[in-house]
């Protein structure tokens, strides 16, 4: 590989890019490709052949509230290779020994969603229950790119949360990106069970899935 191709797949990968590097495997010749509609896969091209290699950022999860759930989900989360960060200002929660070799931040939800500058490979959840510290986070995440926007509740608390967001001047379209009640349906009701709904439905949304086509 060439130091200007490396140099240049270095830079995407730092500044959460994704993009493609494409190898014509006759020649050995590379260059980095936008990667909208790319596969990784070898594919023909001209009189020979091509290998893509997509390469795309390390997906991330902002926990906001360091509860039980939470305590379940992170490592959930590690197993499927996301990068976590429990945000919460209640040192006590947010604490190394409940949430060991885990970013964590006290900063108040809506300073420490913005701090991370979530993306497209991006999901947020908020697990607090509370309005003071959840919708803060929720305001932030429906104005960023963030693949999955979940919020713990019931249907009634939801209906109080779409008040509260329409009052902030959201539309419909923007809180309907709201996944509430959060997680896929599946009777969960510990804090383990809720926790494996959630992650189940984060993985689904960021290779695309619907519903329906999780249920086939």
């Amino acid at each position: 590989m060439r130091r200007a191709t490396l140099d240049a797949l270095v830079a995407a990968r730092r500044e959460r890019r994704t993009v493609a590097l494409v190898t014509e495997l006759g020649t050995g010749a590379q260059h980095l490709a936008d990667a909208a509609g790319a596969r990784t896969g070898v594919e023909p091209a001209g009189n020979g052949e091509i290998f893509t290699h997509v390469f795309r950022p390390t997906p991330r999860l902002i926990v906001v509230g360091a509860v039980h759930i939470a305590q379940k989900l992170v490592p959930l989360a590690r197993l499927a290779d996301f990068a976590v960060t429990v945000v919460d200002p209640r040192a006590a929660f947010a604490s190394a020994e409940r949430f060991p070799d885990v970013g964590l931040s006290h900063d108040w939800p809506d300073k420490a969603v913005t701090a991370l500058s979530p993306d497209s490979a991006t999901a947020i959840v908020t697990l607090t229950h509370d309005p003071k510290l959840d919708d803060p986070a929720l305001i932030v995440a429906l104005r960023s790119s963030a693949f999955y926007v979940g919020a713990l509740g019931s249907r009634k608390t939801h209906g109080r949360r779409i008040e509260r967001l329409t009052a902030e001047g959201f539309d419909d379209a923007a809180i309907s990106r709201i996944r509430a009640p959060i997680g896929l349906p599946i009777g969960a009701l510990s804090p383990g069970e809720i926790a494996v709904s959630i992650m189940a439905e984060i993985v689904a949304a960021r290779h695309g899935r619907t519903l329906q086509e999780v249920r086939v």
